[in-house]
């Protein structure tokens, strides 16, 4: 071997193992400061207090108010009542709610020892079993998108027909834990993937009194929280401040902002005497709850009020809980 050729290619060996390790280096601190970015710790900022929550067993029927709830991907649960797990449907399987017949909103639906219970002015209370495997399981539709609910039977379906006085037939269906969800507003691709039974939207929907405070200050007449239908009511926070509040901790539960709640004709139903006025407050929240102008895709000429959300961690809320934003 030539010494000199040999001694030429030492140094050069030595420099090239020298770059490789420190661009080695460079790249391993350059991870290293990825993860640290990305794994930034959370933090925790007190936003609000829980002042009431809500379970709303029957879509468009009377809310139920409870102390504590266990909150699931599929949204508020109490003992054996669990939100918006039963619908009413046409013959068609087409959904009914207080949008066509108001007077749903003085329907109450309440469960216990394994019976539903449903009630309502001037009707005489019934009772019927939760489980029925017997009976048929109905194709229903949600704002043209397909969901299953077991039907509750005759009784149920004439129970509601007589208390709607309609010359329809309407028919209570169920939603069972087995059937298959649905992926709300999946095919505009703009939203978190998720899923629900029978809401609207989301599993979620969260307010603050003093939105409503704000609201009702530019009405004639006061409205109350049940007119929103909301899950989770907030106090001790400025009015709308939930609409910035992109994940919230209550108790062990997390929820993650899916997008607000776009307001329609539902909400000029009064939740005490189930008539429709067709005007407000929905006239005023439009005057000076819409969207920006970027979002008129998502939300088009519909207010916004509350904030709805999908479960990221499940868990138990209590009525006094804290509310904590959560950002990194």
């Amino acid at each position: 071997m030539d010494l000199g050729a040999a001694g030429l290619r030492a140094p050069l060996h030595s420099k090239t193992a020298a770059l490789v390790t420190a661009a080695a280096g460079v790249a391993a601190l350059g991870l290293g400061l990825g993860y640290r970015y990305l794994r930034r710790p959370e933090k925790a900022v007190r936003v609000g207090v829980v002042s009431k929550l809500l379970i709303h067993p029957l879509k468009s029927g009377r809310g139920v108010t409870v102390e504590l709830a266990e909150i699931h991907e599929l949204g508020f649960k109490c003992g054996e009542l669990r939100d918006r797990q039963w619908l009413v449907v046409a013959e068609s399987g087409h959904m009914v709610t207080g949008r066509q017949e108001p007077r749903l909103v003085l329907v109450s639906l309440s469960c216990g020892h394994g019976r539903v219970s449903l009630s309502g002015p001037d009707m005489e209370e019934l009772q019927f079993p939760i489980q029925q495997p017997d009976n048929p399981i109905i194709d229903c539709r949600i704002f043209k998108e397909n969901i299953q609910g077991r039907d509750c039977g005759d009784e149920a379906s004439g129970w509601l027909t007589r208390y709607l006085g309609s010359q329809k037939t309407y028919r209570l269906v169920h939603f069972e834990p087995q059937m298959k969800r649905r992926r709300p507003l999946e095919k505009d691709g703009i939203f978190p993937h998720f899923e629900v039974a029978y809401p609207d939207v989301a599993p979620v929907m969260l307010l603050s009194e003093s939105s409503i405070q704000d609201l009702s200050s530019r009405l004639d007449k006061d409205v109350t929280v049940e007119r929103f239908r909301p899950n989770i009511v907030i106090s001790d926070c400025e009015a709308f401040q939930e609409d910035s509040w992109q994940e919230v901790q209550i108790g062990s539960v997390r929820l993650q902002r899916v997008m607000s709640c776009g307001r329609c004709i539902f909400t000029t139903v009064d939740p005490e005497t189930g008539i429709i006025s067709r005007k407000e407050p929905l006239e005023t929240l439009k005057s000076y709850r819409q969207c920006d102008p970027s979002e008129k895709h998502i939300y088009k000429a519909s207010p916004l009020f509350g904030q709805l959300h999908k479960v990221k961690k499940s868990g138990v809320v209590h009525v006094g809980d804290v509310v904590y934003q959560i950002t990194r």
